[in-house]
């Protein structure tokens, strides 16, 4: 309540008068307010509507602030403003405005057999398998995880034509699809040795369709084929088909290895018949070599043994044999007829005096 500045004024008045007639002209009043509340009845609506529009402020929050990985689409009278709020401070008219936060970061949706629990993360979405019949009308499933995120700048026309639910409206029907028609053109038996290959062609197909939409509402981050969960009996027949594949491979290998090992004895043989061949060789080469040789020799020999020559060693074969029978005459003497000059055998009584000659 304020206070009543004009009852100390006209009490200040009387007393100052009561003094005057006493003859006291130095009387003080016992209270003097202060200088703040003498003016507050001046300020007093000033600081009154500042409360009000504090008050007014905290009650209908004309302000929001937009975190980082969020943009804001603004209503004016329920209409959509083609331009979004970025993360940071801003100004509303409240009753007047509105503004809807969306999430742009990165969101997954999961496709699986057995649904998984994602706790309050609304970022992450979870939908039952896929399920699909192959060429000959065989059922499977296809368990895959997409990563996609809402465009920021294309926002407001998104949620304007698709509503809040636009990932259930855009990115599902399309996964589906796409799914469908890709695994559908294979047999049961080929999807696992072909996954690569069906892996791929989703991705690029759920891209492809879902980036060129219209505005390009939706960017595709991955899509990653986690499982293809294949009918028990294909499941048999292809663990059999693999280990007869395994069996013929170990034969190849067996057989392979024999090859191998005989190749290996074969050539160990042709170099031992090699080395042989090659040392006989040598030896052949040898003997013809010193027989040439040997030959020549002869040859140069009969050509050197002239008359002269036959006849000087004629006589001197004789003067051993006059010499022998001058040592011994009961000697024996044995005559070889052949050849320019004979062999002598000179038998003696003493055989420590035998003597042979050959010419």
């Amino acid at each position: 309540m304020p206070i009543d500045n004009d009852y100390f004024k006209n009490r200040q008045q009387q007393n100052k008068n009561s003094g005057n007639s006493n003859g006291d002209g130095g009387y003080q009043p016992p209270f003097e307010p202060p200088e703040f509340f003498k003016n507050f009845g001046k300020k007093a609506g000033v600081i009154y509507v500042i409360i009000i529009v504090i008050a007014l402020l905290f009650i209908f929050k004309p302000f929001m602030t937009i975190e980082s990985g969020n943009v804001g689409i603004k209503q004016t009278l329920g209409k959509y403003d083609d331009q979004p709020l970025n993360p940071g401070f801003h100004f509303i008219i409240p009753g007047y405005q509105k503004v809807t936060v969306v999430d742009t970061k990165v969101r997954l949706m999961n496709y699986a057999s057995v649904e998984t629990s994602t706790g309050f993360d609304q970022s992450i979405r979870s939908n039952p398998a896929i399920n699909i019949l192959d060429s000959r009308g065989l059922p499977v499933s296809i368990e895959l995880t997409v990563q996609y995120r809402l465009t920021a700048s294309g926002a407001p026309l998104t949620i304007a034509t698709w509503g809040p639910t636009w990932e259930d409206k855009i990115v599902d029907p399309v996964v589906r699809n796409i799914v469908r028609n890709v695994v559908g053109g294979y047999n049961a038996e080929e999807l696992p040795t072909k996954r690569n290959e069906i892996a791929t062609q989703i991705e690029n197909g759920i891209r492809t369709k879902i980036e060129d939409l219209e505005d390009k509402p939706v960017s595709i981050e991955s899509v990653q084929l986690r499982e293809i969960v294949l009918p028990q009996k294909i499941k048999e027949q292809i663990e059999r088909v693999q280990i007869a594949n395994q069996e013929a491979q170990r034969v190849r290998y067996e057989v392979e290895r024999a090859k191998q090992e005989a190749e290996k004895k074969a050539a160990l043989a042709k170099g031992e018949a090699d080395k042989n061949r090659i040392e006989a060789q040598g030896r052949a080469d040898a003997v013809t070599i010193e027989a040439k040789a040997q030959a020549k020799a002869n040859q140069e020999i009969a050509a050197s043994l002239t008359s002269k020559l036959l006849d000087m060693q004629q006589i001197q074969v004789q003067g051993k044999f006059n010499e022998a029978l001058r040592e011994n005459k009961d000697a024996k003497i044995f005559l070889t007829p052949g050849g320019s000059t004979p062999n002598i055998w000179v038998d003696t009584k003493d055989n420590k005096r035998d003597t042979t000659i050959n010419q």
